[in-house]
């Protein structure tokens, strides 16, 4: 047998063998996904089996003939280099579809396990966002990859890109910032759409209607829509009047005159509350003393309602009780004063003296 066939059998069974091998490689991944789905609860192990399955095949069939040209010694030497250069195309290309498979199949799993499942509409818009920038960084990648590959100077390309992205982001920094605390803020929950939030650091509270990738939109108690952008959230301190339930605590200040039995102004305070039906009364409702003040003893009543939307009118309520009730109890509520005493002999008084 001569070499040249003596190669070219070779060359066959090697390529016979990893046509075998690739219809063995689909018989092996069912096998892993059925023993995968058997041991886990997530779908996540059938996605990067389903993006395997035909990128290795791919592979094997492009190593198997990729290894059989090589057991072929009678092939010119000038077209070694063109062969080689076809082959690493399509080692990319496989390498290329499995990663675009494997991104998309991700986020498809994602969107229907994870974001299907929350109230927000941010994670749903940000899984697009994410795919597309995905696939266009690792498609650039490719490409600057292969036109590295063929003697393509990319250097300048590549600075070119670099100071472009830069511009960009340099441009839409704000933007950016908005849309990276927005993905935070997915992840982290610290509101929902339907919560009512208060943002300290604008003194903005309402309602949460959406929450979108640049700003969240508030409906305030006026009827009125407050777009806050993400970063401003972010940075701020944010309070959350839904969580852990809707029970509140109120309270308010009341000053009583100086000589005042407190213990009896206390007890007034509490009875007068506890009368009330908007309390809840398995709840502790209490009168604080908490400063000697400078025309009053300062009381602290505080007392739990059932929901926060009612927070501004049982203020109201609660003010309103404690006033009649301090009245009827003869307990004065001192108005600020102060007491201004001038020595006879001193300039200030000599002066009125004279005035006068």
């Amino acid at each position: 047998m001569t070499p040249f066939w003596r190669d070219l059998l070779v060359g066959l069974v090697v390529l016979l063998a990893a046509a075998l091998l690739s219809r063995l490689s689909r018989v092996f991944l069912a096998f892993v996904q059925r023993r995968l789905a058997k041991r886990t609860v997530t779908q996540l192990d059938d996605v990067i089996v389903r993006a395997t399955a035909v990128p290795l095949r791919l592979a094997i069939m492009a190593g198997g003939l990729d290894l059989a040209l090589r057991q072929v010694s009678t092939i010119p030497d000038v077209w070694r280099d063109d062969i080689n250069q076809a082959f690493f195309m399509l080692y990319i290309l496989v390498i290329y579809l499995f990663l675009f498979r494997l991104i998309g199949g991700v986020v498809y799993w994602y969107g229907r396990e994870v974001a299907d499942k929350t109230e927000t509409e941010l994670d749903d818009r940000f899984l697009h966002l994410f795919r597309r920038l995905a696939l266009g960084v690792l498609t650039a990648v490719v490409i600057v990859t292969v036109m590295g590959r063929f003697g393509i100077e990319v250097s300048a390309l590549v600075t070119t890109l670099g100071i472009g992205s830069l511009a960009i982001a340099l441009a839409a920094q704000e933007t950016l910032g908005d849309m990276i605390t927005g993905f935070t803020i997915m992840i982290d929950q610290p509101f929902q759409v339907g919560d009512r939030v208060e943002i300290q650091d604008i003194d903005t509270w309402g309602d949460v209607i959406d929450i979108g990738l640049r700003s969240t939109r508030i409906l305030t108690r006026d009827n009125r829509t407050v777009s806050v952008p993400n970063s401003v959230i972010g940075k701020g301190l944010v309070v959350n009047y839904s969580e852990p339930s809707t029970v509140y605590r109120v309270q308010t200040h009341v000053g009583i005159a100086y000589g005042t039995d407190i213990e009896y102004a206390r007890q007034v305070m509490i009875d007068a509350v506890r009368a009330q039906d908007w309390v809840m009364q398995d709840e502790r409702i209490e009168a604080l003393f908490l400063v000697f003040g400078e025309s009053a003893l300062t009381f602290r009543v505080r007392c739990w309602i059932e929901h926060y939307v009612e927070t501004r009118r049982i203020i109201d309520k609660l003010n309103t009780t404690l006033y009649l009730a301090l009245n009827e109890a003869g307990i004065i509520i001192p108005l600020p004063q102060r007491q201004v005493h001038l020595a006879p002999n001193s300039v200030e008084a000599q002066s009125v003296i004279s005035n006068q």
